[in-house]
């Protein structure tokens, strides 16, 4: 059995320092980007069922087996919605504190 020489030390990238505001606009932009995504799947999906109803030649089982892989697809969507959500919970209740000068203004 042969061995794998691993060094000691790990060096690992150096990560960007980014203000804690910027890394709130990164995680939301990143959310946005994400939504756009899924926008972008679900539209898909149905551009799918649309052309599989339009197929003069489709059967009933091949019909199901189309709408079956919609519905898997709008299931794992809907998943992925609840984890941005979560995560932009945890943005809004854990990262952004609204500065003391914009409450101030306000008034």
């Amino acid at each position: 059995m042969a061995t794998i020489n691993c060094p000691t030390t790990l060096e690992c990238p150096a990560l960007p320092r980014v203000t804690l505001s910027q890394a709130v606009i990164d995680l939301m932009e990143s959310i946005a980007l994400q939504e756009s995504a899924l926008s972008h799947i679900l539209c898909a999906e149905s551009l799918k069922m649309k052309t599989a109803l339009a197929m003069n030649e489709i059967d009933l089982c091949k019909l199901l087996e189309v709408n079956d892989s919609a519905t898997n697809m709008v299931h794992a969507v809907a998943n992925l919605e609840l984890v941005l959500k979560e995560k932009l919970e945890f943005i809004s209740n854990n990262l952004y504190y609204p500065s003391a000068d914009n409450g101030a203004a306000d008034q």
